[in-house]
């Protein structure tokens, strides 16, 4: 039997955007993934989150929550079903200057938070790109540019504020609904739409970003260099490389990100970066935060980039994973592979402090395959990966599900996670097919 429709709340009325509307093509889709929900729903405040999550609940289909789209698994869209559309909370208020604590809403991008911040010379390290929105991300981790100096976003969250599965409000802290704060700093997908998060910012203003071009050798002796110089640079360098193809070899590209506005103290901590590989080119400058994560980046997703992504975290990386890493970015199934530092003041934090559990490794790496290859490629890429990497960071996963669960909250942190989630969502409404632990609802 058909349930008939549910009348659309009054403080809905125009924010419910069906096949047809004029913004319909702008606000169906994910970056990666192109879809056709029944409706996209725009609440603009709390109280409006509340009535689009229960007339969404109402209808009975099934329910995406979008924060910015950005998403590699495109679990902020579906296919006729409702999508809760947060991008109209974006504002970014300092609620006290000097314990530099700042108040986000979780449909703000990245670059918007910035620019907002650095007036009062503050700024989040929080991912390498000025569109990606706040909530996706801060639920999840959060490896930004100050990675190594400042830690995951998580890791400076002080409180939340959650519409919860049945549209009661939540403030959550260590003290208050602590299991929930628990689960939301990397696990919140499954407990229920974030609305704003209070983070603690740092002092910064300009960083040094050098921009690296070396060979990297077949033998993996670029990578191993790398990682060992991450490994003991002082904590205020953090950097990401790409291996890319450059006629019959491979190169490594590397933005290395320096927390100090002294151009010498930037040109001493990644000097020992010009050495891991025959230098083609670099560059060192003094910016401005912001143009980490510019506006320049703020556009519609449309699905304009589909991908299938995995990665895997290390502790260290010895001759044997560095020559298999170029054997995943050289072989003959070759994916773009991305290498990015985690540790420094990420491993200061307790595993079990946070729902992301992965505090002893330092070093992220990202394998994606692109059209016309597509799960085939990157797996058969991928298998000489598979067995030497320790973990997963949820945001960088393609494919959630069971296995992907497993790797991103292991043993006691997965059984916690899906007590948590049970608890919080008990009708598993958030709990969709992108994030059930092993089958569940």
């Amino acid at each position: 039997m058909t349930r008939p429709p549910a009348p659309v709340p009054e403080q809905l009325a125009g924010r419910i955007v069906r096949p047809g509307d004029r913004r319909y093509p702008t606000l169906r889709s994910t970056h990666t993934t192109r879809a056709t929900p029944a409706a996209v729903l725009l609440p603009e405040n709390t109280a409006e989150v509340v009535a689009a999550l229960r007339y969404a609940r109402a209808q009975g289909a099934p329910i995406a929550v979008r924060s910015g789209g950005h998403g590699l698994s495109g679990s902020a869209t579906n296919d006729g079903g409702l999508v809760i559309d947060l991008s109209a909370l974006r504002s970014v208020d300092v609620l006290d200057r000097p314990s530099r604590l700042v108040r986000v809403e979780a449909g703000a991008r990245w670059a918007q938070v910035a620019q907002a911040l650095a007036p009062y010379g503050l700024a989040i390290s929080s991912g390498d790109h000025g569109n990606v929105g706040v909530g996706g991300l801060a639920t999840g981790g959060g490896v930004g540019w100050l990675v190594r100096h400042y830690g995951l976003t998580i890791d400076h969250i002080r409180a939340v504020e959650v519409v919860l599965a049945d549209g009661t409000v939540v403030r959550a802290d260590a003290v208050t609904e602590p299991e929930l704060f628990w689960a939301v700093r990397g696990a919140g997908a499954g407990v229920g739409v974030v609305v704003a998060f209070e983070i603690e910012a740092v002092e910064v203003r300009d960083v040094g970003v050098a921009r690296i071009l070396v060979e990297a050798r077949p033998d993996g002796d670029t990578v191993r260099r790398w990682a060992d110089v991450l490994r003991g640079a002082p904590r205020e360098l953090s950097a990401a490389a790409m291996l890319l193809p450059y006629g019959s070899s491979t190169v490594m590209s590397v933005t290395a990100v320096v927390a100090a506005e002294n151009l010498r103290r930037a040109r001493s901590a990644v000097a020992p970066l010009l050495e891991i590989g025959g230098l083609l080119d670099h560059r060192l400058d003094v910016v401005p935060y912001p143009a980490l994560v510019p506006t320049t980046h703020l556009h519609p997703n449309v699905g304009q980039q589909p991908n299938v992504t995995t990665n895997g975290l290390l502790s260290g990386v010895d001759g044997a994973t560095a020559r298999a890493i170029m054997r995943t970015a050289a072989g003959p199934d070759r994916v773009l592979v991305q290498l990015r530092s985690v540790g420094g003041a990420v491993n200061d934090v307790a595993p079990d402090a946070t729902a992301y559990p992965h505090r002893h490794q330092d070093t992220l790496v990202v394998a994606s395959a692109f059209p016309p290859h597509g799960a085939a490629r990157l797996d058969a890429a991928w298998r000489g990966l598979a067995g030497r990497v320790d973990g997963a960071y949820v945001n960088f996963e393609s494919r959630p599900g069971p296995a992907a669960f497993a790797r991103a909250y292991p043993r006691a942190t997965g059984a916690k996670v899906a007590g948590v989630w049970r608890r919080y969502d008990p009708d598993g409404v958030f709990r969709t097919a992108h994030s059930r632990p092993n089958g569940g609802r």
